[in-house]
């Protein structure tokens, strides 16, 4: 018989032991994503239920903390049933009943035919998959289900956590994702046209800086790179940091962009130049030649062309769409934003992240 510690030693039963535990992860997570599924399964079908009573019993005010206690002395180990969570069930299916529907299995079932007008649609899979913590944040920050859908599918795309998906809720993705003016669509074929066409965002929120109110478009960048990871983040999914002032030989020249990034689902190098100044029809011709070099001297014959994106402090939307119809290069411009300020508008009926925050503890963790 092999003793233990020649087992440890041993290459084929290592590699073995090292698949078996991947199996092991995977059906973990496989089991937790089927719970996650089965509880908002479960809460919908409540919110239903809740909402149908509302409708038609005469119990009065009270009868929801009711609920609350009768369900947590049934259910003491489990959590999800205090008042304030049954409030959200009932808050999250009025809010996505009336103007969602689903598709992708038959769950029809699970949206009443009295609905006024359907206004977005989801995959079922996809809706019911996203951790309840997620979906309180997400009613709390969209007021329409359009934007609430974005949310959901991205951060199921992307395998957001809580903080990465308030992060975008807080910096307004959903109103800043494709909005660049660009020329893609003259210039690159599909579907690399509309896949660069939503990856470029305007403005880019650059929150995360500290800068002095005068500096210069180097310091700009040197703060950028120093905060790379963060800057990646606003970037979105997909973008790869190659380097700050790349060298590129052009002849007896040496030219320098800004940044240079990789992005991995447009399959093609990305040139940021950054200006801190207004918009001028200028500012193409340098960003154009650096997106030329590029194409010359890192693309691959697997790559698609470069795009350049242009950065700059504030832009005429007319004044760049003019500018592009005269180069033959792929850019976008956008704008980018040192400091975000949030409009005071009224509170939704929806939880408040604040209050979200409190409630997280009544529910079942991710």
């Amino acid at each position: 018989m092999v003793e233990n510690s020649a087992l440890l030693d041993n290459s084929e039963f290592k590699r073995w032991v090292k698949g078996l535990k991947q199996n092991i992860r995977s059906a973990q997570l496989k089991a937790a994503q089927k719970v996650n599924s089965e509880l908002l399964h479960l809460y919908w079908t409540m919110g239903s239920e809740i909402c149908a009573k509302q409708r038609l019993s005469h119990w009065g005010d009270g009868w929801l903390n009711a609920l609350s206690k009768e369900l947590m002395r049934e259910f003491p180990d489990m959590k999800g049933f205090s008042y304030r969570n049954l409030r959200y069930i009932r808050q999250g299916y009025e809010f996505y009943n009336q103007r969602l529907s689903f598709w992708q299995q038959p769950v029809a079932k699970l949206s009443d035919n009295t609905s006024p007008q359907v206004v977005s649609q989801c995959s079922e899979d996809v809706f019911f998959s996203v951790p309840w913590g997620h979906h309180l944040y997400i009613m709390s920050k969209c007021p329409d289900v359009d934007k609430a859908v974005f949310y959901i599918n991205k951060t199921v795309e992307n395998g957001w956590s809580r903080a990465v998906l308030l992060n975008y809720l807080d910096t307004n993705l959903y109103e800043r994702q494709g909005k660049s003016i660009n020329n893609f669509n003259r210039l690159l074929s599909d579907p690399q046209s509309d896949l660069a066409q939503q990856t470029l965002k305007d403005p880019y929120n650059f929150d995360f800086l500290t800068l002095d109110s005068e500096y210069r478009e180097c310091e700009l960048e040197k703060a950028l790179t120093k905060n790379i990871t963060q800057f990646l983040l606003e970037l979105g999914t997909g973008f790869a940091f190659v380097g700050s002032q790349v060298p590129l030989n052009v002849g007896e020249e040496t030219i320098y962009p800004d940044l240079l990034f990789y992005h991995i689902e447009l399959r093609c190098y990305v040139v940021v130049e950054l200006k801190v100044t207004k918009f001028k029809g200028e500012h193409l011709g340098q960003l154009g030649v650096y997106v030329s070099a590029v194409n010359h001297l890192k693309k691959k014959p697997t790559d698609n062309p470069t795009v350049g994106l242009l950065i700059c402090k504030t832009k005429d939307n007319v004044m760049a769409q003019y500018a592009l119809e005269s180069t033959n290069q792929p850019i976008g411009i956008s704008e980018y934003q040192l400091a975000h300020f949030m409009p005071n508008n009224m509170q939704s009926q929806l939880p408040s992240v604040q209050e979200i925050e409190s409630v997280l503890s009544d529910t079942v963790e991710e």
